[in-house]
């Protein structure tokens, strides 16, 4: 899947701006924006977490991307597969089924602790319409990678963005264009569940 950087921690994180003691912060600020956050010990945790998440909105189909790069998450993707749930995760794949999936399954980047929002790479079309079309949108981040504010993630972006698209993400979509009451899902995902993972080590 192709990126705006293949390494964010190694490339981007600028030492001081990117600190696990900005997830309190984040945690609240992402949760008043009605978005579900889940802090679980390693990916192990994370695929049980998935799946009582599954279970409430019974999926026949997912597109999910994010196992190219990240081993732990291909291994999840194959076993959700081998329990009889259709889960695309190849790009032509996810571009036929993007219209009809009932969840999406993505990565961010890092997080914002003063808006509780998520940097998302969406560079490739795939990931895109991963996180865009879905009713549901699930997203893996790891918990330790927290900045403080707007400013930072900026300044963090700004170190490798060339072209592309980078994203912020604050809770489910929302609009209030109609007679200014509140929807949710209208121009994306209605549901946002964040699934943040303390230690990303020895993960299959």
């Amino acid at each position: 899947m192709e990126k705006v950087c293949e390494n964010w921690p190694e490339k981007a994180f600028i030492s001081g701006l990117v600190d696990a003691k900005y997830w309190t912060d984040f945690e609240a600020n992402a949760t008043a924006a009605a978005a579900q956050v889940y802090k679980v010990a390693d990916y192990a945790a994370g695929e049980a977490k998935l799946k009582e998440v599954l279970k409430e909105y019974a999926p026949k189909e997912i597109i999910a991307v994010g196992g190219d790069e990240n081993p732990a998450l291909k291994g999840i993707y194959s076993r959700l597969s081998e329990d009889g749930t259709k889960v695309y995760t190849e790009k032509f794949d996810i571009a036929e089924h993007a219209p009809s999936a009932d969840v999406g399954i993505s990565t961010a980047e890092f997080g914002i602790g003063e808006s509780g929002s998520l940097v998302v790479d969406n560079y490739s079309y795939e990931a895109r319409v991963t996180s865009m079309l879905p009713f549901v949108n699930v997203v893996f981040v790891n918990a330790n990678y927290m900045v403080e504010n707007i400013t930072s993630a900026c300044q963090i972006i700004g170190k490798v963005f060339q072209k592309g698209y980078c994203g912020f993400v604050t809770g489910p979509s929302r609009t209030a264009d109609i007679e200014r009451v509140l929807s949710l899902g209208v121009h994306g995902p209605n549901k946002l569940i964040i699934i943040a993972v303390e230690n990303e080590g020895g993960a299959k």
